[in-house]
């Protein structure tokens, strides 16, 4: 199934990636744990190969592309 992401332009997202940060929390088991990575803004464009976000970080817009690869889950929010 092919999601339609252009029906969702204009609306917030919440994305959680695949990639996690291994951190050993313990030096003796050597146990990794893991910090999940959001990323977060309105979606302002879709593409075959990804999505682009844009958000504001210390009053300057930045735009975040996402490869489609990365996505793990997405929450949409309809302001």
């Amino acid at each position: 199934m092919k999601f339609n992401w252009e029906s969702y332009i204009g609306q917030t997202l919440n994305v959680t990636m695949h990639e996690n940060y291994g951190i050993t929390s313990d030096p003796k088991s050597n146990t990794p744990i893991y910090e999940i990575v959001f990323k977060s803004g309105k979606l302002v464009n879709a593409y075959d190969e990804g999505i682009l976000l844009e958000t504001e970080k210390e009053e300057t817009k930045v735009k975040i592309f996402i490869p489609l690869s990365s996505i793990k889950c997405v929450e949409i929010f309809d302001f």
